[in-house]
């Protein structure tokens, strides 16, 4: 089959014949039908992450993905050929004390990840284990697009906004970043009817988008003191939520000096680098400010994420910036050393016929 490949970190990404994969005892072969490219898979191409460093070259990115499944291993008793099905970057083991005794799976301690534990999903199939804890059915109504665009930017914003930042009709949030992540908490704070959506970011085409897809209000904070905005825009008082979905070392402290007193600050953004933001731990205290880490979504919520979009609340397609070939997903990809769409590029093509259009 063909597949992405790249052989040293920052190196070329080429299409290449590789083997197909079978099916583990407890997983399935899907049929990738449309993949995104996501910061993340540029991050791991770059050396940045360690699941990947301890995996070892040449390795296939991809985590963003939905698919037909084409095989199905003995172990598995929820699905069978031919399902459409939506996979959740993170594939937790339901057996660690993180899954079984905390029910915590988002952090489980053996969780695979497509793209970065294991082969992702920059090829023609994708084998995936544990599928009968992980894998979700596609609606009729949904398409493939849509439901690979839920598998990382918008199942992490869900479980950002709503399960660890509880964003609901009465709240105001204030959004730091508006890339793929920070966009689509936009969208899902505008789903839940968040009150007011504060939009940041240092891009006024990133921000026209923030405005675009839900945000009530937007900031530039390269012209405009965030700090300042955020606190006129909301009276005097700070934002109920903030959430850093950027991962800068300002982001991360700018949200903590926008958030009210008694609020919550979500860190979903992942840092990179060595540069730590500032934490006023004397201000954590005194004005009772929690910070709450964010990574990724239990894969039993898929199916609420799913009914949103069966639902005409969230519209993953207003994302969508264009649909590529595998070769030119792999350029984009590359090419995000320059910087990052406002929107989702997704490899919709892995042959020589198109598959997906929408």
């Amino acid at each position: 089959m063909k597949a992405a490949v790249y052989r040293s970190f920052s190196g070329p990404i080429k299409i290449e014949d590789v083997p197909h994969p079978t099916a583990p005892a407890s997983g399935v072969v899907i049929k990738v039908m449309a993949t995104g490219v996501c910061r993340s898979d540029w991050h791991g191409w770059k050396g940045h992450d360690s699941d990947i460093i301890d995996h070892g070259l040449p390795f296939v990115p991809g985590h963003e993905v939905s698919g037909i499944i084409v095989e199905v291993g003995n172990d598995v008793t929820k699905f069978q050929l031919g399902d459409r099905v939506a996979v959740p970057f993170i594939l937790s083991c339901g057996q660690c004390s993180m899954c079984s005794a905390h029910n915590r799976p988002t952090i489980c301690e053996k969780q695979e990840q497509p793209g970065f534990s294991m082969y992702g999903s920059y090829a023609e199939y994708l084998a995936l284990p544990r599928a009968d804890r992980n894998l979700s059915i596609i609606p009729d109504s949904v398409s493939f697009i849509e439901a690979a665009a839920l598998g990382c930017r918008f199942t992490t914003a869900f479980r950002a906004v709503v399960q660890q930042g509880g964003v609901a009709s009465h709240t105001t949030v204030a959004i730091f970043g508006c890339g793929g992540l920070g966009l689509s908490c936009v969208m899902i704070a505008a789903a839940y009817g968040a009150k007011q959506i504060i939009a940041i970011d240092v891009s006024d085409l990133a921000l026209e988008k923030a405005k675009e897809v839900g945000a009530t209000d937007v900031v530039n904070a390269k012209t405009k003191d965030a700090r300042e905005k955020v606190a006129e825009l909301t009276k005097g008082m700070g934002a109920d939520v903030t959430i850093d979905a950027a991962g800068f070392k300002a982001t991360c402290e700018d949200a903590i000096h926008c958030t009210r007193r008694g609020g919550r600050i979500i860190q979903v953004g992942l840092p990179i680098g060595d540069q730590n933001p500032i934490v006023p731990m004397g201000m954590i205290a005194g004005k009772e400010l929690e910070i709450v880490g964010s990574h990724g979504c239990d894969a039993s919520d898929m199916p609420k994420i799913l009914s949103l979009v069966e639902s005409g609340k969230l519209d993953p397609k207003k994302l969508i910036e264009r649909e590529v070939t595998l070769e030119q997903g792999a350029k984009a990809l590359m090419d995000m050393d320059f910087g990052s769409p406002i929107g989702m590029v997704m490899i919709t093509q892995f042959t020589d016929a198109p598959q997906s259009k929408y």
